[in-house]
């Protein structure tokens, strides 16, 4: 971390957060008491205590103790439109899009999608994330509307050669020309807005799953993954399902299949992997894949991913809410918790700084940002989000961290900044009207819903 002293040629700063808490992992465990942040333009330039400080001007200095800095949080897999299910789809026991008598991607039109996934984002970017990583229908207008709220907006829409209008239906037919034309469409996005809006906007190659993707089709995203130098976003073994049917289709697993074309490894982003064996889970910690783990999610369903096994393999894990809700710091608890429920004790390798860890860092490299993101340090893209620490359930603080993971909730969140900007503060969106944004996704999610009532 750089300090600021007397000696220090003074800097015109643009914005100066002072009598802070910070708190952040590079990979270690880092706590600043009183610290003093200074950021220009888009960029962190120093982060210090107090006492080392010198600051010759700032045009805007927030005074807020009581109050915990950390690095934005990196939600690497989420679907905002499926807040069009949510509270009715998590007791149904199984993904939506496998699920007869709810809205489905293929039914959401180009105006319900815009409005459900900018309810999405808001709930995300108000609970604290400032990057995301989402993909489902409609991307190529979603994806700008999404990042006009004020996140760092990484999107795709999904990849498949499979027939989704009928899948929920238990009939899985391939057909090349879906495939052809989700890839081209993928494609065209990114070749329109990646590393658009001084990069605020990204596009990563996201094939749905190894079930709804034929080996074909997974090949040529490989291929231009490697042209590209692109992240890959999947599925990665969510269901019995999946396994059953990659055996019977190509005579290996899942993890083997992805293998075999091309895509595990490094730049792959692989989200649940609860059914994954043990050899599997070998295998991708030799690649150095990167798991989005998503503990509620799973729990909710009765399922548990292994990860512990995973960590202990050499998996990057990271975190991530995928459907129905935006709550990192509630995923951080569950990541917690039945972490600990799989070996059935409290140990060192487990512990709130190892979930910040998969919330913050490992999402940055995961996703490809590792050098810009992910930590608080001087030079690096000023994202960040603080936390009021002054609530009933936050108090007494003598372990910030413990308590945000034990304790904290997404509301607690009271200003976020994404890229030198607040977007976020006294807890409410800077850039656009909340209440319109609500009153839209409303009015989508009961159109939606009135539409599959009727198709049942």
């Amino acid at each position: 971390m750089r300090l600021h002293n007397a000696s220090d040629k003074p800097e015109v700063l643009d914005l100066l957060i002072t009598g802070v808490t910070v708190v952040h992992t590079k990979p270690e465990l880092q706590v600043i008491e009183n610290a003093v942040i200074g950021i220009r333009g888009s960029r962190i330039i120093f982060v210090t205590t107090a006492q080392n400080a010198y600051v010759n001007n700032a045009k805007r200095t927030i005074d807020l103790h009581g109050h915990m800095v950390l690095p934005g949080f990196i939600n690497v897999h989420t679907h905002t439109i499926l807040t069009m299910v949510r509270g009715v789809a998590e007791d149904m026991g199984f993904a939506p899009a496998y699920t007869p008598g709810v809205p489905h991607g293929h039914e959401v039109t180009p105006e319900e999608a815009v409005a459900l996934a900018r309810l999405g984002a808001l709930e995300a970017m108000l609970f604290g994330s400032t990057t995301i990583n989402d993909s489902y229908v409609h991307a190529e207008l979603t994806l700008p509307a999404m990042a006009d709220i004020g996140l760092r907006t990484y999107a795709c829409g999904r990849i498949h050669d499979v027939d989704f209008s009928r899948v929920h239906l238990g009939e899985w037919r391939h057909d090349d020309k879906i495939g052809e034309r989700t890839l081209a469409e993928a494609l065209a996005l990114h070749s329109k807005w990646h590393g658009s809006r001084d990069g605020r906007i990204g596009v990563h190659l996201t094939p749905h799953a190894t079930d709804t993707c034929s080996k074909h089709l997974l090949r040529q995203v490989s291929d231009h993954c490697e042209l590209h130098n692109s992240i890959v976003t999947t599925h990665l073994s969510q269901s019995v399902m999946e396994n059953q049917r990659v055996q019977a289709r190509d005579g290996c697993s899942p993890c083997e299949l992805l293998e075999q074309v091309g895509l595990l490894g490094p730049r792959l982003i692989a989200a649940h992997g609860m059914y994954m064996s043990d050899s599997d889970i070998h295998r991708a910690g030799r690649a150095k894949m990167n798991l989005a783990h998503v503990p509620k999610g799973n729990a909710t369903g009765g399922r548990i991913a292994p990860s512990r096994a995973m960590q202990n393999a050499g998996i990057r894990l990271t975190l991530a809410t995928d459907n129905m809700h935006a709550d990192m710091i509630e995923v951080m608890r569950w990541a917690l918790n039945l972490g600990r429920i799989q070996v059935g004790c409290i140990d060192d390798s487990w512990q709130p700084a190892d979930m910040l860890r998969m919330a913050t860092f490992n999402g940055a490299h995961a996703m490809g940002l590792g050098d810009q993101i992910g930590t608080l340090e001087a030079g690096k893209l000023a994202d960040l989000v603080c936390v009021d620490m002054n609530r009933p359930h936050l108090v007494p603080c003598i372990n910030p961290l413990g308590n945000l993971v034990h304790t904290g909730q997404g509301s607690d969140v009271a200003m976020v900044i994404v890229h030198g900007e607040i977007v976020v503060e006294k807890g409410r969106a800077t850039r656009v009207d909340q209440d319109t944004i609500l009153i839209n996704a409303q009015r989508a999610a009961n159109a939606l819903w009135q539409r599959a009532r009727t198709q049942i």
